[in-house]
Parts: C-alpha cells; sequence; structure tokens
C-alpha cells in the first residue's frame, strides 16, 4: 500500500515509521526543511513543498496513492490537503487530523475527509472505555459509511453472559469484529461464550448503537 503523509511532525513521522514497518510505501510531505528528517523514518520518501499546491500534489504522484493523511497541525490545511487528494486526484482513502475539537464538524465528506481522527474525542473515549462496565463507549466514527468503532464491557449480570455468540439475536447493521479477554483478542466465532468482563467490539450504524446497549445491558 502507498500512503502519503502532509505533515513531517511528530505525528506524521510516527505514523510513518509505524506503516513503513509494517512494510508499506509511504510518502512524508513537508514545507519547512526543519521537519526533513529522513535519519528517523529512514525508510519513508520525503518530499519538501506546499501539500496545499496542486503542482506539489502531483509531483508527489498522489493519484498512485492508496491513502492519504493529511497530519498537520493546521486544521485548514488538513481540509485542503483532504479535498484536493479526494476531488483532484482521485485517491480511495483519506484521513484527516483534528487539532481542534471545534472544527471537527467541518472533517467530513464534503471536505473529502474519509476518517477523521480527533485526539481529544480518542483520549475522552478510552478514559470511558476505561472505567465503563455496561455502558457502550464510541471509540471512532467512519464518517463515509456513517458507522462507528465500538465497545461494550459485558457486565455480570447481562442476560447474555454464558450465552454463545450465535444464541443472541444481534440487530441489524451491527457486527461483533472482536472479544478481547484476559488481554488477548478472541474471534467472535459462533460457538464462542460471552463472559462478564469481555470487551466487545462492534463495528455498527450509528443509529443501531442504542440497541446494542439495550440488548446486552438492558440497566445502561
Amino acid at each position: 500500500m502507498r500512503v502519503a503523509i502532509a505533515g513531517a511532525g511528530a505525528v506524521g513521522r510516527s505514523v510513518a515509521l509505524e506503516l513503513t514497518e509494517n512494510g508499506h510505501q509511504v510518502l512524508l510531505i513537508d514545507k519547512s526543511p526543519g521537519s526533513i528528517r529522513s535519519d528517523v523514518v529512514p525508510d519513508a520518501q520525503w518530499l519538501l513543498a506546499d501539500a496545499c499546491e496542486m503542482s506539489s500534489l502531483a509531483e508527489a504522484g498522489l493519484h498512485t496513492c492508496d491513502v492519504v493523511i493529511a497530519a498537520t497541525g493546521d486544521d485548514k490545511v488538513n481540509l485542503v490537503v483532504s479535498l484536493l487528494a479526494k476531488t483532484e486526484f482521485s485517491v480511495p482513502r483519506t484521513v484527516g487530523r483534528v487539532n481542534h475539537p471545534s472544527n471537527e464538524w467541518l472533517f467530513g465528506e464534503s471536505w473529502g475527509v474519509d476518517v477523521a481522527v480527533s485526539t481529544p474525542r480518542l483520549m475522552s473515549a478510552l478514559v470511558e472505555e476505561a472505567v465503563s462496565v455496561g455502558d457502550l463507549v464510541r471509540l471512532f466514527t467512519f464518517r463515509q459509511s456513517n458507522t462507528s468503532l465500538v465497545e461494550l464491557t459485558m457486565p455480570a449480570d447481562s442476560p447474555y453472559t454464558g450465552r454463545l455468540v450465535r444464541d443472541v439475536p444481534w440487530p441489524r447493521d451491527v457486527v461483533l469484529v472482536a472479544i478481547l479477554r484476559d488481554n488477548a483478542i478472541e474471534t467472535p466465532d459462533p460457538e464462542r461464550s460471552l463472559e462478564a468482563g469481555d470487551e466487545l467490539l462492534f463495528v455498527t450504524a450509528e443509529d443501531a448503537e442504542v440497541e446494542i446497549g439495550s440488548l446486552l445491558s438492558p440497566k445502561s
């Protein structure tokens, strides 16, 4: 997979390092000479250019990218990069970093953003996830498809504690993707039982979230 990252600051470099270690081709773009630190991510390509300029994106070969990540510290730049990537270069997937929570509403389809990553929202969701049992916690939203990654920790008094996955009448537009148990990831096989304390991860339509909570934790 070829990935272009606009913004070679600490965030962009960290993402690039992770991706290159996983075998992906990564191009980092930044207009600041001080940000070009090829020694930090030696396996990545680097381009000193303004990612808001069409000519720079053309030089970067954005039309050959599978994913573009707008990871600068400026929300305006991230929106422009996402929009150009999607509308001018037909990039299949765009990810936009949200720096200021008040701008989160802008990071959607109208600005070419497929996935918006808001650090404040993600941190608050992780805090909720760490302390909530029986409450549904939204971890991530895929704006283009109006679906979310949500988590629910099975309470001991759930009517489905001890029942098999296949015996649960799962709501429509809800997919159980993983069960986290005893620091291990379990596949949601039909014959696997659900136990108290299991962290269940779902991909679900937003309007089905309440149904999951009502089903597995009626008191929530």
